[in-house]
Order: C-alpha cells, then structure tokens, then sequence
C-alpha cells in the first residue's frame, strides 16, 4: 500500500467495514509518522496503548480487539506488534508490512548534533537513547533539545536536568535499556503540574480500564468460541446447515440484542454455533 494519507484514507473508504472499524483506522490514521524518526517511529508505523484507543473510540477493550481483528482480517491488512517490552505502546501500520526487526539507523552520541529535525510545526527527535548510559544531560546531545522542545510544553519552567533524570527513572523503573528517542519528546508532552506545588510530576499510573458489564461479557465469550481467523469457514458450514435466510437472520437477532457492529455479530454467531455442536471449532 502506498504511504501516503490521500491513498490510506481512499482504502479506508473503499473497503467494507463496520462504522466503528472506519472511525479507529482513521484514528490510527491521524496518528502515522510520515517521516522516519517522528516520535521515534518508522514512516508509516503509528504507536497506541490499547487503553488509549478504547478510551478514544468510547468502547470496551473486548471491542476494540474485535474491530481490530476486522481490519486486520480486511482489505487494509492492519498488522501490530509491540517490540519494546510489556509497558510500550503497540506500534500499527496499514498493508501488513511489519519490519520488528529493524533498528533504528541512528544512536546518540556524545558527538551526534543531527538528533533533532523541524519539519513545519514539528518537533522530531530521531535515533536511540541509552538508559543510564550519562547521568548528566550536558554530557549528552539531548540537552539542548530538551530546552529547546519544552518551551511550548507544560514543563517550561522546570530544570533540563530534572526533566532528564525523571526520564531516564521512568524507564529504568520499566526495565528498558535503551528507547526510541521520540519517547522523551512524549514524556516532555505529558508532564503533569501538581496543583499544590510548581514543581511538575509525570503521571506513569495505568489508566483505568472500564468495568465490563455482563451484556459485554457474553457477548465476547461467544466471539472467543470461534477463532475469527476461521470466519469464513464457519459461515460456510452454518449456511449449509441451516440456510442463508436463517443464517441473516440470526446476524441480526446478535445486533439487535446486543447493539454491536454486523462484523462482530457474524463473529458471536458462529461462536453460539460451535457452542451448540452445530459446527466444528
């Protein structure tokens, strides 16, 4: 697929998706770097937690991993990974083309100057930084950037070198060696001001997840019966049995019980089938 936001933006509208399905891939979408080394990613590569992307899209985590399954198993081919540990976020990228192993071609260094790039209005922070490696940010290429970056950022006022240590605190608490170097721009831009000091603090708490009610529940335990990457199988053996007219049928019975995209209903319908030994796993 060609990397471009006209040409993602055309697939994402010729393809036949579930309305929630459109509204996350054009939020993974709006999120792409179109330049190697923006916040730390390779072109085309957009990064999420998946709290994050539920939150935005108002669903369940159950959901979305249901919509995520729908637009991998269609025409944009959207594969994710997550190569930097348990707490980083999934990196997503549109047509399949999944380069995990690939380093980034840039390490800091004490001599490395060419680690920032300003691209209209924004700020790219490129290469790799080693957890650790120098306790003072003035031994490092990243002090200057950081002066540079914070000043249009809630951590204005506060010392270069505080910002460093909490960053490299924040990652060693996570266990990470080394990090893609957008990832200081990030935590630059989620600095939180406590409201009874001047003195900023990152929040590095887990955000909550919303409780699941039973509705939800059954409904995703009679999606996981049947492994989605059977689908069409599924539907197969099920048209045979019963017909096409009951098989509709029962498609919109799930989406008026349960209020859930066409794509996430067939998915239950063939999961209330294997439970019922209509048809095989």
């Amino acid at each position: 697929m060609e990397l471009t936001t006209g040409a993602i933006l055309r697939r994402i509208t010729e393809t036949p998706l579930s309305t929630a399905a459109h509204k996350l891939a054009t939020i993974i979408l709006d999120g792409i770097a179109w330049k190697d080394g923006y916040n730390g990613l390779e072109r085309g590569t957009a990064a999420f937690t998946l709290a994050h992307l539920a939150e935005k899209m108002g669903v369940s985590r159950q959901h979305l991993t249901a919509l995520l399954v729908e637009l991998a198993a269609s025409g944009l081919a959207l594969a994710r990974w997550k190569p930097n540990g348990k707490f980083a976020p999934w990196l997503f990228r549109f047509g399949g083309h999944i380069a995990t192993g690939t380093a980034p071609d840039v390490v800091s260094s004490a001599g490395d100057t060419s680690l920032s790039r300003d691209s209209k209005n924004k700020t790219i922070f490129a290469g790799k930084i080693e957890i650790g490696a120098v306790a003072s940010v003035y031994h490092t290429p990243w002090g200057e950037l950081i002066k540079s970056a914070k000043a249009l950022l809630a951590c204005w006022n506060v010392d270069t070198q505080i910002i460093w240590e909490r960053f490299l605190t924040f990652n060693r608490s996570r266990g990470n060696a080394h990090v893609p170097a957008g990832y200081l721009l990030g935590f630059m831009r989620r600095w939180r001001t406590s409201s009874s000091s001047r003195a900023p603090a990152f929040s590095s708490k887990p955000e909550p997840l919303a409780k699941e009610d039973p509705k939800t529940l059954e409904l995703h335990q009679q999606i996981r019966a049947a492994p989605s990457a059977n689908r069409q199988f599924h539907a197969s053996d099920l048209c045979s049995l019963i017909g096409q007219a009951a098989y509709d049928a029962r498609i919109l019975d799930v989406v008026r019980q349960f209020g859930c995209p066409t794509f996430t209903a067939i998915l239950a319908v063939h999961g209330r089938a294997v439970l019922a030994g209509e048809i095989s796993r």
